[in-house]
């Protein structure tokens, strides 16, 4: 530890404390401000998540995206409830047959909770 044999000295070497100090806890702040936003941002990333997939297991219906692509053995019936959708043949024009539905055919789903 340095001894000052003058006033001034040691005022200046107490200012350079104060001033690292506070420096010091500036940085300490913006770093707790960043951590809580991210914390926020994620928590609710993660709500939203968990609310659509409570939304999903309580609708007890698999989730399917607006656009559905047919799959291999698919029919309309199968679609029409897995995807809780029982309009599918008035929601898609271009399905002019019922039976005539392909794997790798297009259609809209649009789930019934979404019907008024």
């Amino acid at each position: 530890m340095a001894t000052f044999n003058s006033r001034k000295g040691l005022i200046l070497c107490s200012k350079d404390i104060v001033d690292a100090a506070s420096w010091y806890c500036a940085i300490i702040l913006v770093v707790l401000i960043l951590l809580t936003i991210f914390r926020e941002s994620s928590s609710m990333n993660n709500y939203d998540h968990n609310i659509i997939e409570s939304n999903h297991l309580l609708s007890n219906k698999p989730y399917c995206d607006e656009i559905y692509v047919v799959g291999e053995g698919e029919t309309l019936n199968t679609i029409s409830d897995k995807c809780n959708d029982p309009f599918i043949v008035e929601n898609n024009p271009h399905i002019h047959d019922p039976d005539d539905v392909f794997p790798g055919l297009v259609i809209k789903i649009t789930p019934s909770n979404h019907h008024s």
